[in-house]
């Protein structure tokens, strides 16, 4: 699958892409260690970023065609990873099962079966000749999504099963689904959530804290603030004390060293941002994040093929939908599910899975001019 590199692969390499990517997680490594100064995260995030980088580099050098070919394969290895979070080798961490541990390497099989995923939707859809979708293959497209998503939901981790479900509506959209799709799709799920909700309070098998998480954004001021709207209240509170240029590393006033906010290295890295950079260190966050999906997104256009057009939407899709979450989870607007910041959070299976995608973006950009 590596290809051996030429001149003209390195003169088609997108520098810019690859740049700005670690550029942003270098600033993630600063904005974890003035969330946990005292702690060794940010030197484990450091090492992170160099395991993922090498594997960047392989996916980015390697004939993205190929892998495409053998997305079965490495589906049923992201199934299969998935599977055994369920079985007793499923490692349990901060009360949630979804993590295993293998030869010493903890990480997220939910984060490593996302490219899987999106390369099997893209093997799919990029061999169709063209015209709208058949319903058929609408139920196909479910049924790749529904393999992951079903097994992330038994773990629990419905922050995770949420960020697979913009992955098919990028396909469906990019692929021509039929309009009466999408509004039956609509329907079906504006009466189904709402009902699936009030069956499982009943039921039991939506259990209060989830119901405490929902309600910290409906009705705040109903939540307990010591319990689970205190995740959110910090949060709000750490984004206001940054003001404009932030607290300038002064650590004797910061909520995350001062351990008032939750999960500062992880969920709220975005609040730990907001406090130490203010309002003009976000915004040149969130621009940088702009650039970078234009930039996969400008990738997208320059593909040869359907396949590759389809991989790289899904991605640029998949992140963006994730900033979209931490960041509303984070202001508030939004309730805590877990879902992490691309490049940002600490963490070595989002991190490499995020890597892992731009180098396939990288790949397919390189070969635009190859038959």
């Amino acid at each position: 699958m590596v290809a051996i590199i030429e001149k003209r692969d390195l003169r088609d390499f997108d520098w810019l892409t690859s740049v700005l990517a670690v550029a942003i997680a270098c600033f993630g490594v600063w904005q974890i260690y003035n969330a946990t100064p005292n702690d060794t995260i940010w030197s484990k995030q450091i090492v992170g970023i160099g395991i993922a980088l090498a594997a960047f580099t392989v996916v980015a050098i390697s004939d993205y065609r190929r892998i495409i070919d053998a997305a079965p394969i490495f589906y049923g290895i992201g199934l299969f990873l998935l599977f055994l979070v369920l079985t007793p080798l499923g490692v349990e961490v901060n009360g949630q099962k979804a993590w295993l541990r293998i030869f010493g390497l903890q990480f997220q099989p939910s984060e490593v079966a996302k490219i899987p995923t999106i390369l099997m939707l893209a093997k799919y859809f990029g061999a169709r000749k063209g015209g709208t979708l058949q319903f058929r293959e609408v139920l196909i497209g479910v049924a790749i999504l529904a393999g992951p998503v079903v097994l992330i939901m038994l773990e629990p981790d419905a922050g995770q099963a949420i960020t697979y479900f913009p992955i098919l509506g990028a396909v469906f959209f990019l692929s021509a689904i039929k309009v009466r799709y999408v509004i039956g799709g609509l329907v079906l799920a504006a009466v189904m959530i709402p009902t699936a909700y009030i069956v499982g309070v009943k039921a039991g098998v939506i259990k209060r804290y989830q119901q405490d998480r929902i309600m910290a954004i409906i009705d705040p001021e109903s939540v307990d603030p010591r319990g689970y709207g205190y995740h959110t209240i910090q949060s709000m509170i750490t984004v206001g004390k940054g003001g404009l240029s932030g607290i300038k590393g002064n650590t004797e006033t910061s909520q995350s060293v001062l351990k008032f906010l939750p999960e500062p290295q992880t969920d709220f890295i975005f609040a730990v941002t907001a406090e130490n950079t203010g309002f003009i260190g976000c915004v040149s966050l969130l621009l940088a994040y702009a650039l970078l999906i234009s930039r996969l997104i400008i990738g997208a256009r320059e593909a040869n093929e359907r396949a590759g057009m389809l991989v790289i939407m899904a991605i640029a899709t998949a992140l963006a939908f994730q900033i979209f979450m931490n960041v509303g989870m984070t202001l508030g607007f939004l309730p805590v599910i877990g879902v992490p910041l691309p490049l940002m959070s600490a963490g070595l299976s989002n991190l490499l899975s995020t890597f892992i995608a731009i180098g396939f973006v990288v790949s397919i950009k390189m070969r635009r001019f190859v038959n």
